[in-house]
């Protein structure tokens, strides 16, 4: 099979475009023909080593597919060949075929295309848990979302809107914030040229924020738990900067609220009949037109190196997918 394959950490142009032997199954294993892969930060980290989890190399990135089924182990009987499914693979997913252990194998039903699914469920799943199963947002509440214009960014912020929060998008420039205001935002901060601390006084009349969901880390994080309400609830969803922020432990103390942290990957290892529930809940969410991911650009997987890198450097407004094979 034809496979991205990560050979020696590195950058996205490190990456090698090769044939591979196609993956084996054991009796829990499901084996997949991947016709699409979303592209998400983890995917940048994980070649460069610098991620949570660390796969042996050689390795392919890539942890969330869509595809159809195409073998599957003795024990598996959720999914049979032919069935259209969504993996949440970890890494693997930048091939034409990945094997996969079954709890990580969900049902697609046929009337979402495969670009929508391998588009929709790390983003949504990731915000649908940080928003309702740890911040318990309510409706009426204040959400600021940093990096709002990010995959997760926007998920957080449709799902905000849904949720009946009023929803303040951050992003570093204008492009990303009409992006952030056609999908629900109340308000939007350029903080490339605006005072963040300033702007959130201005619009919550100096009550601060209820929630803080940031996915980007780096020198607006402080600022931003600064800017938190009493009781407030601060998410910590990632470091698409690159830098962990060190908060002074006083903050917390003086606002009252809660620093959680969102490792959505964990929680579905974790809590899997929990997670099942509100990937249903997102199914009926994208099939009623609620939620609708924004696609920056569909990549094939000749040019997918490209699209890590175009993540890297900040030019993925959305989600990118790489479409795999000719359908």
């Amino acid at each position: 099979m034809k496979a991205v394959l990560c050979t020696s950490y590195g950058l996205p142009e490190t990456l090698r475009i090769t044939d591979a032997p196609s993956p084996k199954i054991d009796a829990d294993g499901v084996l997949i023909q991947v016709k699409a892969c979303g592209v998400n930060f983890p995917d940048v980290l994980i070649i460069q080593d610098k991620y949570q989890f660390h796969p042996g190399l050689p390795f392919s990135p890539g942890g969330e597919i869509s595809g159809i089924v195409t073998a599957r182990g003795e024990n598996v009987t959720h999914v049979k060949p032919g069935d259209r499914v969504l993996t949440l693979c970890g890494w693997g997913g930048l091939a034409e075929q990945v094997a996969v252990h079954w709890r990580r194998v969900f049902p697609v039903p046929a009337d979402i295309d495969f670009i929508s699914a391998a588009s929709t469920f790390y983003n949504y799943g990731t915000s649908y848990h940080a928003l309702h199963d740890r911040a318990a947002l309510m409706e009426g509440e204040t959400l600021l979302v940093l990096g709002a214009a990010g995959g997760v960014g926007l998920a957080a912020v449709e799902l905000g809107k849904l949720r009946g929060a009023k929803v303040i998008a951050a992003a570093s420039s204008e492009e990303k914030l009409s992006i952030c205001r056609s999908k629900g935002a109340d308000f939007t901060i350029n903080y490339s040229s605006e005072d963040l601390r300033t702007r959130l006084k201005e619009v919550t009349g100096d009550k601060g924020v209820d929630v803080v969901y940031d996915p980007v880390g780096g020198s607006f994080s402080e600022l931003a738990l600064r800017s938190i309400a009493w009781r407030g609830r601060y998410l910590v969803v990632g470091f698409a900067t690159g830098d962990i922020p060190k908060f002074a432990n006083n903050l917390p103390l003086l606002k009252g609220c809660s620093v959680m942290g969102v490792f959505w990957g964990s929680f579905s290892e974790r809590e899997p009949e929990s997670n099942l529930k509100n990937f249903e809940k997102l199914v009926a969410l994208l099939k009623a037109g609620k939620i609708r991911p924004h696609i920056y650009k569909v990549f094939t997987l000749d040019n997918s190196p490209l699209a890590l890198a175009d993540l890297l450097e900040r030019k993925v407004i959305g989600k990118a997918v790489v479409k795999v094979g000719d359908w």
